[in-house]
């Protein structure tokens, strides 16, 4: 049985297809001896149509009110944002916002991403839309993720093992390693059978062999789901993994590995 005492990707009512509130996911997190909970719903077209409307994003610009600690659960605020180009960028980096949620104008324009970044602690980068990358080669794939993960806003790159975009791994590992970003083993991963289960493994399996960090996180969509890691876990014990890979093994090592990668956070 491992150490993780972090629960760093997890998703709220706000993603359109979870189904907890934060205080659900808190008392969840709480149950389960989870000593710090981040929050990180998606932002991506997957939730709204009409991009530009900055009053869809309300929640993640208020979320900067929430409690650090909340039913003694350290609470961090993030986003899952998707990439969305060949480029690394993330979704809202081209999304200009001329108007707040009461109507006044902006002078200048504001980016959309800045404006959500500037309001949280982390961000996630993730593939779900892969049609940027259909014909794309390997090479192509792997400058993709590290341009992502360049970002300085970003802690990890979400579900990499599951996305379905061939990638050079051990070059991802290596900038991962040398920018002191974790790469992230996923519950969610392992729900269902299939190929991405043997690359998770082998992710898990170069990172141990390598010494790159890694994040356990469940990609809770609902708040029974919070903080149950029990399959990636079976799949730890069965190649050795080394505990003490795991960032988010304790509160303290979590907050140790942002701020050793340049993400400092004021609790």
């Amino acid at each position: 049985m491992y150490q993780i005492e972090c629960d760093t990707h997890t998703h709220t009512l706000y993603s359109r297809h979870a189904y907890s509130t934060i205080e659900e996911n808190i008392r969840a997190a709480k149950e389960k001896g989870i000593k710090l909970l981040a929050s990180t719903d998606h932002f991506s077209d997957m939730l709204f149509g009409d991009y530009e409307n900055v009053k869809n994003y309300q929640y993640l610009f208020c979320s900067s009110n929430w409690p650090r600690v909340w039913n003694d659960v350290t609470l961090l605020r993030g986003v899952e944002a998707d990439i969305v180009d060949m480029d690394g960028n993330l979704f809202g980096h081209d999304i200009i916002i001329s108007k707040s949620v009461t109507g006044d104008v902006y002078d200048p324009e504001k980016r959309l991403l800045d404006m959500v970044c500037e309001r949280i602690d982390f961000v996630i980068a993730s593939v779900h839309a892969k049609r940027h990358t259909i014909g794309k080669s390997i090479s192509e794939n792997t400058n993709m993720y590290i341009k992502a993960m360049e970002n300085p806003k970003v802690f990890f790159i979400g579900h990499i093992g599951r996305a379905g975009v061939p990638f050079d791994m051990d070059e991802v590992l290596r900038v991962a390693k040398e920018l002191k970003k974790p790469i992230e083993i996923n519950e969610h991963s392992f729900f269902w059978e299939g190929h991405h289960q043997s690359v998770c493994r082998d992710v898990a399996m170069r990172c141990a062999e390598l010494g790159v960090a890694v994040c356990v996180n469940t990609d809770a969509h609902m708040s029974p789901e919070i903080g149950e890691t029990m399959r990636v876990q079976k799949m730890f014990e069965e190649i050795g993994f080394p505990q003490e890979l795991i960032i988010n093994r304790t509160k303290e090592s979590f907050l140790k590995g942002l701020s050793d990668c340049g993400i400092e956070i004021t609790l």
